[in-house]
C-alpha cells in the first residue's frame, strides 16, 4: 500500500474527503517525526510505540574493497508494535 492508497483508504473508513484525510495524515507524520526529533517517545496504546535508539559509533567493512572503516554514532527512529495489534495480525 502507498500514500495514496492510505489516504484513500483512512478516507473512505472516516467518511472524510480525500483532501482531509490527506491533511490528517500529514500532520500526524509531521507531529511524530518533530517528536522524535526532540527525544520523544510517542505511545499509543493497542497499536505501539514510537522511539528513537541510539545506536554506538562501530568499526565496519567496506564490502567493494573489504577495507574497515569506522560508523560512526547515529540516532535511529524505531516502532515497536502492541500487543493489540500483534494479536490482530497474529489472530487465526
Amino acid at each position: 500500500m502507498n500514500k495514496t492508497e492510505l489516504v484513500a483508504a483512512i478516507a473512505d473508513q472516516a467518511g472524510i474527503s480525500k483532501k482531509d484525510a490527506e491533511k490528517a495524515l500529514k500532520a500526524f507524520t509531521e507531529t511524530v517525526a518533530a517528536q522524535l526529533k526532540k527525544g520523544d517517545k510517542i505511545q499509543l496504546v493497542g497499536f505501539g510505540t514510537f522511539e528513537v535508539t541510539k545506536r554506538a559509533a562501530r568499526e565496519g567493512r567496506n564490502p567493494q574493497t573489504g577495507d574497515v572503516m569506522k560508523i560512526a554514532a547515529s540516532k535511529a527512529p524505531k516502532f515497536k508494535a502492541g500487543k493489540a495489534l500483534k494479536d490482530l495480525i497474529n489472530k487465526k
